[in-house]
């Protein structure tokens, strides 16, 4: 299948992609398989982009087009690829920038998305803003800790932006949160989103100390 102007192959994942963050991913199915042979057929590295989508919960891929998918997604970059024996391929994406997903075409060989760039408004981000976030992340780190692995080692990135991206990937909330993450319209709003949405994981956690609402997606897993 050729992609032209405004048009990405597609790549839609049971989970929300970030911008500014990677995710392995293992490709076995054989449109996703074909989406990579498409993509390393390019000579630029830096053209080997694509677009994803997460699938809405209660949906498999594929099932009734694009109502199947959210319409926010990830531009996306293959950033390592490792090819195997038997044809699969373990790879790793870093998110690019935002896209809207106008029209899918499933196709014969992948899926291609007409899409629409969502760029980040980057007005300034209240230092209170900031503070707070930061101060309820290294709570829920903390009180995480306790029950299973700290979801983020390292310092968390000054540079407002990024760092609610941070944030809102290492987070384990629920599909649904991830998205609206994802759909916020700007740091202040992701910022002010992921913190109220990590207190009311503390205050749920001190009534009844369990797993948080969803598993943090930091190991090797397939969409496809």
């Amino acid at each position: 299948m050729v992609t032209g102007p405004g048009t990405l192959p597609m790549f839609p994942l049971n989970s929300v992609l970030f911008p500014g963050l990677s995710v392995p991913l293992h490709v076995f199915e054989d449109r996703y398989r074909a989406l990579v042979h498409h993509l390393l057929r390019l000579e630029d590295p830096t053209e080997r982009v694509f677009g994803s989508v997460a699938i809405r919960e209660g949906y498999e891929v594929g099932d009734h087009g694009a109502q199947s998918l959210f319409r926010i997604g990830c531009k996306a970059q293959l950033t390592d690829i490792e090819a195997h024996p038997d044809g699969t391929f373990d790879v790793v994406a870093v998110g690019l920038e935002r896209i809207q997903l106008d029209r899918l075409e499933t196709g014969d060989t992948f899926p291609v998305g007409h899409v629409t760039e969502r760029p980040e408004q980057t007005p300034p981000v209240a230092e209170e803003v900031l503070e707070r976030a930061r101060a309820t992340f290294t709570a829920y780190r903390v009180a995480l800790s306790e029950i299973r692995t700290d979801p983020y080692t390292g310092s968390l990135p000054r540079d407002p932006t990024y760092l609610s991206w941070t944030l809102a990937a290492c987070a384990p909330l629920p599909l649904q949160d991830r998205q609206a993450l994802l759909e916020a319209d700007d740091a202040t709003d992701r910022l002010v989103l992921v913190t109220d949405l990590l207190r009311s994981e503390l205050k749920a956690m001190n009534v009844i100390p369990s797993l948080p609402a969803t598993e943090v997606a930091r190991t090797r897993w397939s969409p496809n």
